[in-house]
């Protein structure tokens, strides 16, 4: 039987060496470039610490965070983030439970460690450094307690769910999208919210993450069209696809707020917030289109052929055999269209939504926080990059469970 290895003491002082200062000019570089992110990071936390004042996010952190939406319907929102913390609670605490084919089930492995503890130091520090009400704290303090007793949990007994059940649990998050699009709009009993009362975050990533869902089934058709023999449908995909990519997205979104009220009957044209949602979605379509078909050219026309050589009709051999391998490889560039496309919602400033940046620039243009324009464009940068960095480390994660040849685990 063979011992695994002791790590030695040392062990990470020569991981260091080897990598940062393997040679004299991979340690000037990397003495550069420490002494550089160095004095960024202290100028930076001397500039927030003693000359930023950050009374501008404190006062209008509801703003920032939801728009106009009615003070006394805010509870449907705490109980969507509640659902949404429960559910990203068994989702992880499940994928870490569960075994892949290159590695036992991990409870909670290191990076888990590190976003439990982040979790729990941004659950204590923001809502006391925004001084809101003992109230919010507590309940941000519940739903981050909730989070991670459910991701405890599921990770514990993961291995014990049937397997019927664990197929159906990923449908858990588009019926909690649609619990969510009633507890935002109202309906089945709940008053109803005009969707000009949107704002904020709120509305940011609903524009975002309604793009996101449908655009890329969209993209699929567009690229299966755009690769098909019929004439008229391969013509009619490429003409669409260039269109769009050959178009400003700013000016698609006018033309949608604006010219869909003619072309449509009265009564029919969708709101304006849903117009700018629809031209989002289809904008987007066509670049992921691109990256499917990109995707669709990595994979060998033997695979076609081998599943039709097995009795598969045309359809079940792209659904089981060809989509698989192709969406695998389409995975990172659809992803980064995902990020452009939530970093693109803060153009529905200009055409009048309260998104995030429309929420800045009112809240800058109000007089008693004249000259605080540093303390919120560098709140709206950490917000967006934080989703942006969820996006891409889901997508990586994904990447390694699809990964049909994976690197044994260290």
């Amino acid at each position: 039987m063979t011992m695994p290895p002791v790590p030695s003491r040392h062990a990470l002082g020569r991981r260091l060496r080897s990598e940062l200062f393997a040679s004299p000019l991979d340690g000037v570089i990397s003495v550069a470039l420490i002494v550089g992110l160095a004095a960024a990071a202290l100028g930076l936390g001397h500039w927030a610490t003693t000359q930023a004042r950050w009374a501008v996010i404190q006062a209008n952190s509801t703003l920032f965070a939801v728009g106009r939406y009615p003070e006394p319907q805010q509870w449907r929102l705490w109980l969507l983030t509640t659902l949404l913390a429960a559910a990203a609670g068994l989702s992880w605490g499940l994928l870490r439970g569960l075994p892949r084919p290159d590695r036992p089930a991990q409870r909670w492995p290191r990076n888990d460690r590190l976003a439990l503890l982040l979790l729990i130091t941004l659950a204590l520090l923001v809502p006391v450094s925004l001084k809101l009400s003992v109230v919010i704290q507590l309940r941000w303090w519940l739903i981050t307690a909730l989070l991670l007793i459910l991701r405890w949990a599921a990770g514990r007994w993961a291995q014990r769910i049937p397997g019927h059940w664990q197929r159906w649990l990923p449908l858990l998050w588009p019926l909690l999208y649609l619990v969510g699009m009633v507890l935002i709009s109202g309906g089945l009993g709940l008053i109803q919210v005009p969707s000009s009362d949107w704002g904020g975050l709120l509305l940011t990533l609903l524009e975002a993450s309604f793009a996101i869902l449908l655009c890329f089934p969209l993209g699929i058709l567009l690229a299966l069209g755009r690769r098909s023999t019929l004439p008229l449908l391969r013509w009619g995909s490429v003409l669409y696809i260039e269109f769009i990519r050959g178009a400003p997205l700013i000016t698609l979104l006018f033309l949608g707020q604006n010219i869909l009220g003619f072309l449509l009957p009265g009564g029919l044209a969708p709101e304006r917030v849903w117009r700018a949602a629809w031209v989002l979605t289809l904008f987007a379509a066509a670049y992921v289109a691109e990256a499917v078909r990109s995707g669709l050219a990595a994979v060998p026309r033997g695979q076609m052929e081998a599943a039709r050589s097995l009795g598969l009709p045309l359809p079940l051999a792209l659904l089981h055999v060809v989509l698989p391998q192709a969406l695998r490889v389409a995975l990172p560039a659809t992803v980064g269209q995902f990020i452009t496309l939530l970093q693109d919602t803060t153009l529905l400033s200009l055409i009048g939504l309260s998104d995030l940046l429309f929420v800045a620039g009112t809240v800058m243009a109000n007089p008693a926080y004249l000259g605080r324009n540093a303390e919120v464009y560098l709140t709206l940068a950490v917000l967006f990059w934080c989703c942006c960095a969820a996006l891409g480390l889901g997508s990586r994660a994904l990447e390694r469970r699809l990964d049909p040849n994976p690197l044994p685990s260290s």
